[in-house]
């Protein structure tokens, strides 16, 4: 009877065509946060949906939100830098740039023109009134 591979074998050369050093931090600081790492809590309260996400280390007026049908979208640009002065001379930085994307599916239609926005302490908070269902409808026939 043959022997079967272990399990561990099989799984280890999975990464072996991955370059030696592939999860070594890069020198010039910690990498944009992974689009999935922009954490967000959805919550219902009465007719209303709360939304909280994690954004720190952002300005308020770097965060857009939109909301197409059922999805919310909030993105945002990081700009984490210094300035350099003539005198400088930098040998570590850990500052970096770039742009955060997270959208989700919400459970209910939301009424954009009543929705609100707090941003305060890296925490996003947004306060969205679900979409009145219209009432039963009536059609006339002619």
């Amino acid at each position: 009877m043959a022997k079967l591979p272990a399990r561990r074998s099989l799984f280890d050369e999975l990464f072996n065509d991955f370059p030696l050093g592939y999860s070594i931090a890069p020198l010039h600081g910690d990498p944009l946060p992974h689009p999935g790492k922009i954490k967000i809590d959805v919550k219902e309260r009465g007719d209303e949906l709360i939304v909280q996400a994690e954004i720190p280390g952002v300005a308020k007026d770097d965060i857009d939100v939109s909301v197409d049908n059922n999805l919310l979208t909030i993105s945002a640009e990081v700009s984490q830098y210094d300035a350099d002065t003539e005198n400088d001379h930098v040998l570590h930085s850990e500052r970096y740039y770039g742009s955060v994307q997270r959208s989700i599916s919400l459970p209910a239609e939301v009424s954009i023109d009543d929705a609100s926005a707090k941003y305060e302490d890296g925490i996003l908070v947004l306060t969205l009134p679900k979409a009145a269902k219209d009432a039963k409808k009536q059609i006339k026939v002619g």
